[in-house]
């Protein structure tokens, strides 16, 4: 073979080998455009194309309503619509000449109450590299004026990126109501706290969308397919919270925040035997359709809208002495509460170490239900002598302190409870009387439930039951709260005992400011000092100021808890400030329970003492309402127009619903006997008041206080305008 046959079928086999090497090159190439198109890229490019020729509308879901346990609103959703904008959509506009952006946003900003400038910025967002967006959002939950409005603009420009959709705003009618348990949401509709946080999931509901086809100018096609994805509104939450009982305790929390200068004061109220929340207030409140307060931090608004009852933990002062009581029994360190067993001097000692009695110079030779009813601290700190560091913490676990009660509201705390190694000997004293321990408001009453209830421990809460729909658009209870019943904690009958000493504290001891004439309350004062936030001690002039009671102390059916947050130190001891709000609030609750609304699952055994009311002297008719306002039925004798006497005289105190004789006559003259009323546990003014009101006289030894000894007995009868003398006595913790 010649040397140039050789040489051309070389070169020619060389290039053939170039070729196919290219042509394997542009394959690869191609196969690996192909596979990013088609495989990395494909989902973006889908949607890209998708928004290029369909149009989606979103359609908001209706948040579910919160409600009280009879149905009244506590928090709502109302119609309005929500303008977003399909940047590219617009941008085609304006390449086709049909409108700037300078123009669009000019038009827009007044019937929006927006800035051109503020519009101008939505029209021409960017994203976080300069890249143009294809959406924004131009604003939420206008009304139904302006959005017609914006049709008609967007119509007249041939605007079609200006979408148009249905949108939901919350609304809550009380405004400042329950507002740390309610909660509120952010501007996307999403609960930021309490309930509407809790129950974010089962509120929200699913947003809708529709899908229409669009040809190239952004018309929707007359024959393409659309399809709707309906919303699914979200489901209602009605809570165990009674709307009427919640209004006494706001209103009885703000009167107290204000009356003693209080930087906060919180109520609780619930049905011990099965854990429903009756009443959660906090003062000072806000108002939950507008929760970012002008001119208040951060920080202050997290401390305005935290639900202190569930969030903060606290050193409980004496109300704790109600636990180390039911130790004291349950171990039979204490086997008969009239016993003298205690001896107060005013100061107690443990090795050198000392503490003292809120009361100068002590109580002296006391019984148990005399520590208890004068809030002893030495009494109930030999108590935790005797009990040692294991029991003493034994009990405090065993009552539930140191974990959370598994309520459902965010944000529980679960307290401190000091481990037995390591307390000094003083500790074992102190935390039995409610110092060194922490726990929150909603912990104690769980705890105080189970005393109430005799021993069961059962978890507080707040849902009641979740309401949805059918497909007929009926309401269909899809979840009812069943009671937590976490154990049988304490003994049935210690804890009867234990109500009845309670039940003297109120009507005889340091919590008779709690008194309420005709009701047998168990409960406990406690006045405890506020820590050094920056340690060493206690802040002086600080304090927590609680009453805690129960209703009627022989079966419980509601619980009560009030608690001042550091009030004028001037005035301070919970038997002075606390006790007095938890009277008035069981004594509304009384009245309206009376009513019986179908709604409870309790109906309560209360009955009511009426003193008589002097109504000898006026006519039988005007005698005839007086009565029927009081309760009381009557049986009327003799023929005459007036009231001449009664039996039982006025100032004797009956059941109500109890039938009293009215003896009438023309006399202008009438008998005129009365009966000495109980006095014991009123204040000055309302002793003053009960006596005027049936024509007898007084004299006070002390200047404040409440009534301690009256000089005749109750239910003495005397001439009218006999003068008694009342002892008066300061209440201390």
């Amino acid at each position: 073979m010649s040397k140039k046959k050789y040489s051309d079928r070389y070169i020619s086999k060389r290039r053939a080998i170039g070729i196919y090497g290219i042509l394997i090159l542009l394959f690869i190439g191609l196969t690996t455009v192909l596979f990013r198109v088609m495989v990395l890229d494909s989902k973006g490019l889908k949607e890209k194309a998708m928004r290029q020729w369909t149009s989606k509308v979103k359609i908001a879901a209706k948040r579910g309503r919160i409600l009280d346990r009879r149905g009244k609103e506590l928090a709502i959703s109302g119609n309005l619509f929500r303008v977003d904008l399909d940047l590219n959509t617009l941008r085609d506009g304006v390449k086709k000449e049909k409108f700037t952006l300078e123009e669009l946003a000019k038009d827009i900003a007044p019937i929006v109450d927006m800035t051109e400038e503020e519009v101008y910025e939505k029209l021409t967002i960017k994203g976080s590299k300069g890249e143009d967006l294809g959406y924004s959002i131009l604003k939420r939950r206008i009304e139904d004026d302006v959005a017609n409005k914006l049709k008609a603009l967007a119509l007249e420009k041939e605007a079609n990126g200006i979408i148009i959709s249905p949108d939901t705003k919350r609304y809550y009618p009380n405004g400042n109501f329950a507002s740390q348990v309610i909660g509120h949401t952010n501007s996307d509709g999403k609960g930021l706290t309490g309930i509407e946080y809790q129950y974010d999931d089962e509120l929200s509901g699913i947003s809708g969308e529709i899908l229409t086809e669009r040809d190239n100018i952004q018309q929707d096609l007359p024959y393409g397919i659309a399809q709707y994805y309906p919303a699914v509104d979200g489901k209602d939450v009605v809570l165990t919270l009674d709307e009427t009982i919640q209004g006494f305790a706001e209103k009885y929390a703000n009167e107290a925040l204000t009356n003693n200068s209080a930087e906060a004061v919180s109520i609780i109220v619930m049905n011990p035997n099965n854990g429903e929340v009756l009443a959660m207030a906090t003062a000072p409140g806000y108002d939950l359709n507008d929760p970012w307060v002008d001119g208040v931090d951060g920080d202050e608004l997290q401390k305005l809208w935290r639900n202190r009852a569930v969030s903060d933990a606290m050193e409980p002062g004496s109300v704790y002495k109600v636990i180390t009581a039911y130790a004291a029994l349950a171990e039979g360190i204490v086997t008969d509460v009239t016993k003298v067993d205690f001896n107060c001097t005013g100061v107690h000692y443990v090795g050198k170490s000392s503490f003292h009695c809120w009361k100068h110079g002590g109580h002296g030779a006391q019984s148990f239900e005399q520590i208890l009813q004068n809030s002893c601290n030495p009494g109930f700190g030999s108590i935790g002598e005797k009990l040692g560091a294991e029991k003493v913490e034994e009990y405090a676990k065993l009552f539930g302190f140191g974990s959370k009660t598994g309520i459902d509201l965010p944000g529980e705390t679960s307290g401190i409870v000091k481990k037995a190694s390591d307390m000094y000997p003083i500790d074992t004293a102190t935390i039995s009387f409610g110092q060194a321990d922490t726990n929150s408001m909603v912990q104690y009453m769980a705890a105080f439930n189970a005393v109430a209830n005799g021993g069961q421990y059962i978890t507080p809460h707040l849902m009641k039951e979740i309401v949805g729909k059918d497909s007929k658009g009926n309401d269909v209870v899809e979840k009812e709260y069943e009671p937590v019943i976490n154990k049988k904690i304490l003994s049935t009958e210690t804890t009867k005992i234990l109500r009845e000493c309670l039940e003297k504290v109120v009507s005889e001891g340091g919590g008779r400011n709690a008194y309420v004439e005709g009701y047998n309350i168990a409960g406990k004062t406690g006045t405890a000092q506020i820590p050094n936030p920056n340690g060493g001690g206690y802040e002086p002039g600080k304090y927590l100021s609680t009453f805690v009671g129960m209703a009627p102390a022989e079966n419980p059916q509601i619980t009560v808890m009030v608690s001042i947050l550091k009030p004028d130190p001037a005035k301070y001891y919970a038997g002075q400030i606390a006790a007095p709000v938890g009277r008035e609030l069981f004594s509304d609750i009384f009245n309206y329970l009376a009513l019986g609304p179908s709604s409870y699952d309790f109906k309560p055994e209360v009955t009511k003492d009426v003193m008589i009311p002097e109504i000898r002297g006026i006519s039988k008719e005007d005698a005839i309402k007086i009565l029927k306002e009081k309760g009381l039925k009557y049986q009327i004798e003799g023929e005459g127009t007036k009231i001449s006497d009664t039996n039982p005289k006025p100032g004797f105190s009956i059941e109500e619903g109890s039938k009293i004789i009215l003896y009438t006559s023309d006399d202008e003259n009438y008998n005129n006997m009365v009966g000495v009323p109980n006095l014991r546990g009123y204040s000055k003014e309302r002793a003053i008041e009960t006596l005027d009101s049936i024509g007898l006289k007084y004299n006070f030894i002390g200047n404040s206080g409440i009534v301690v000894n009256q000089s005749i007995s109750k239910e003495t009868e005397v001439v009218v305008g006999t003068s008694i003398s009342l002892t008066l006595e300061e209440v201390g913790d």
